[in-house]
């Protein structure tokens, strides 16, 4: 059970750091289309 516990949270914080990776992207891209779109 220890070794569960040792290795969850790392893949938790690897997946929470990709998803926010690519959160940002996402929003960056959004904006561009706006930015561009504006003008």
């Amino acid at each position: 059970m220890k070794d569960m516990e040792e290795k969850f949270p790392r893949a938790l914080w690897v997946r929470l750091f990709v998803y926010l990776i690519a959160g940002h992207i996402f929003a960056a891209f959004i904006y561009l289309l706006f930015e561009v779109g504006a003008k």
